[in-house]
């Protein structure tokens, strides 16, 4: 999975993101964590905009390579330094065997009925949060 790296700068109640792979590509929030939140879905719908205009994706470049460049450097001064992944969907399924314990696959599937999901639909929602959450 690619990680790309963003820089947040701002103050309380207004933080924003910005990608320097990625130009036009930010995101803003509240919290520094609501921002990489906000900043991983706008950089997921950056890529597969390009993507789906025959774009390919930009080379995501290590931190040291980005800082090494005075204007990225620049930029960057004041900035919090973040490593957000890149989730894009593949655009097809794959059929998996999983085992799990039967008491954590009822808990699954009321949780995937509650919220009007297919328990694969709800098993993907969440490891992509806890992904883009925890890295």
């Amino acid at each position: 999975m690619a990680r790309y790296i963003a820089l947040i700068d701002g103050e309380a109640g207004a933080y924003g993101a910005a990608f320097p792979d990625c130009p036009g590509c930010t995101a803003m929030g509240e919290t520094v964590d609501e921002t990489l939140r906000n900043a991983a879905e706008a950089l997921r719908e950056w890529m597969e905009d390009r993507v789906a205009a025959g774009i390919a994706p930009p080379e995501a470049r290590s931190v040291d390579v980005i800082l090494a460049d005075r204007e990225e450097a620049e930029a960057a001064a004041g900035a919090v330094v973040a490593s957000v992944p890149l989730f894009l969907d593949a655009g097809r399924s794959v059929r998996v065997n999983l085992s799990l314990d039967a008491a954590a696959l009822a808990m699954i599937d009321e949780a995937a009925r509650e919220r009007g999901v297919t328990r694969s639909a709800f098993l993907v929602s969440a490891a992509r949060e806890k992904v883009l959450t925890e890295g």
